[in-house]
């Protein structure tokens, strides 16, 4: 089993993770990543808004689930991510993986999480009491990836 899904309605984590896990055929561990909306801002965030492009969004994440796939030799992979206004403490997105060992569930989780942090199509706004700004990218998260 392994599919993205960019959505703007929230989900239930637990549900997810529960039809994933039943899906998967031959794993013998399962890896998941929740990422929850926080407030990045001086304590002031009201809500983030992220936005993307539909199709080339899809296309990226796919092709960076796709290389998990490969890379670790994954059962399974699944990457849920939401756009739209969102409050600090929502689910914004969720990974989980499925390989025959923890080692290669571990390492996919975070090959992913690594990957959609700096290469996902999308763009954020923090919107403060003090305005909006643009999030920009930052350096920990481009350099995070050359572990890989």
């Amino acid at each position: 089993m392994s599919f993205v899904r960019v959505q703007e309605a929230a989900f239930d984590v637990g549900a997810e993770l529960n039809a994933f896990t039943e899906a998967v055929e031959g794993a013998g561990a399962v890896v998941s990543f929740t990422g929850l909306t926080r407030d990045v801002a001086e304590g002031d965030m009201i809500a983030m808004e992220i936005e993307h492009y539909p199709g080339m969004t899809q296309s990226a994440l796919e092709a960076i689930r796709d290389d998990a796939m490969a890379r670790f030799s994954l059962q399974g992979a699944l990457v849920i991510h939401r756009y739209g206004r969102l409050v600090p403490g929502e689910v914004i997105m969720m990974v989980a993986t499925a390989s025959r060992h923890r080692a290669g569930a571990f390492l996919g989780a975070q090959f992913l999480m690594d990957y959609l942090k700096s290469r996902a199509p999308f763009w954020k706004r923090e919107i403060t009491e003090r305005g909006a700004d643009w999030v920009a990218a930052k350096e920990d998260d481009e350099s995070a990836l050359d572990r890989w």
